[in-house]
């Protein structure tokens, strides 16, 4: 029998929302969340948990969900090309194009009425690394269903770069919920004046946020084309790299050998090329108030052929700077599809959602728990020098 949670709070609508870190952590302690190992503190984040790669990786021809009769393993039997090693320092390096499958070290038995949903880590994303959760009996990838009992599996698709990887890297992550708390867009609205979610301009004051453009509760971002420093750069284009990156080093590469930086266009905006990969930034700034988190719709073809936002959670605490919210870019992980695509400066990239909390958590996003992104602005992932 499950013991009891920790309280979530006064009263009946805090009885649904994505469970804080502290209750994260009382998760772990009371089984909820189990792992072949034990569960690192570093892997608790201010509203989710770090999942950890096994010991082994499965080459796979395709991308694959196992259905609702079979589960990850038995799907595996009929279609693993290769088992690759990925235990010892130096673990393996997964190819550009290729599909693999990786059991996690952290498995879930999961409550009445708690589900879940997975993410790649926002440094997975900024390297063009393909990374979905899958569990038994899937239909979805991501999404973990209410009351779910077994253990997860990651999805591995690199695209533009060869990486190395081993046990225990972190490519993805999960935030547990219970019930789906819904949020109209009168009421994102009024957050968003009452608490400035998101700041339209650079140099803002009070009132900034006002007249944000809102759609199915969520908050709508642009392009930055032209808020170029020194160098005039507004993004960078992935390069065709042959050496892997080791996802597991930080600051140890030099941008120039994987990246073309992108200039501030003269006017006309800039063609994204079809299935290159792109880094760019919002010309938004996102904070995100302790007792609410986000995340971005990846796929919007209302707004063009392209895919916005591989990875990354946005975590409360998120654009912060002690009680004031000051607010940060969102650094836009783009490739277009299907066919070249011309953006300029200011035009919708995607809308952001927002989501509460069960309770405030007590452990807000940067440098106070090492979060590598607080206050950025364009910028590439922690493996470059920067």
């Amino acid at each position: 029998m499950q013991q009891p949670l920790p309280a979530l709070g006064e009263g009946p609508d805090r009885q649904s929302g994505i469970l804080p870190a502290q209750l994260v952590k009382a998760a772990i302690e009371l089984g909820d969340i189990r792992a072949e190992r034990r569960i690192d503190e570093a892997q608790i984040q201010p509203a989710s948990l770090d999942l950890r790669l096994g010991a082994v990786a499965y080459r796979v021809p395709a991308s694959f969900l196992p259905g609702p009769t079979k589960t990850v393993a038995e799907k595996l039997e009929q279609f693993a090309l290769d088992r690759i090693a990925l235990n010892g320092d130096e673990g393996a390096v997964l190819e550009r194009g290729s599909v693999y499958l990786v059991p996690l070290q952290e498995g879930l038995r999961l409550r009445s009425r708690w589900s879940g949903s997975a993410n790649p880590k926002s440094s997975t994303g900024r390297l063009d690394v393909f990374a979905r959760v899958i569990t038994d009996h899937a239909t979805e990838f991501d999404a973990i269903r209410e009351r779910y009992c077994g253990p997860l599996w990651l999805e591995i698709a690199p695209r533009s770069f060869h990486v190395r990887v081993r046990e225990g890297s972190r490519l993805a992550q999960v935030r547990l919920r219970i019930g789906r708390p819904r949020t109209s867009d009168s009421f994102i609205r009024d957050l968003n004046e009452r608490a400035r979610l998101v700041h339209a301009g650079e140099d803002e004051e009070a009132g900034a946020g006002e007249g944000a453009d809102i759609k199915h509760g969520a908050i709508a971002l642009s392009v930055d084309l032209a808020s170029a420093g020194a160098d005039n750069i507004v993004g960078y284009r992935a390069k065709r790299a042959e050496d892997p990156i080791d996802v597991d080093r930080v600051g140890a590469y030099d941008p120039d050998d994987f990246w073309e930086p992108v200039h501030k266009p003269d006017g006309g905006g800039i063609v994204l090329d079809t299935d290159d990969f792109y880094i760019l930034a919002s010309k938004e700034r996102v904070a995100i108030p302790q007792d609410y988190a986000a995340d971005m719709v990846a796929y919007d073809t209302l707004v063009g052929e392209f895919r916005v936002h591989y990875a990354g959670f946005f975590d409360p605490g998120f654009g912060y700077e002690g009680e004031r919210p000051v607010g940060a870019k969102i650094v836009l992980e783009v490739r277009s599809h299907e066919v070249p695509f011309l953006i300029d400066h200011g035009q919708i990239m995607g809308r952001v959602l927002f989501e509460r909390l069960s309770q405030p958590t007590d452990r807000p996003y940067g440098s106070g728990i090492g979060s590598n992104y607080q206050g950025q602005a364009l910028a590439l992932s922690k493996q470059f020098r920067r």
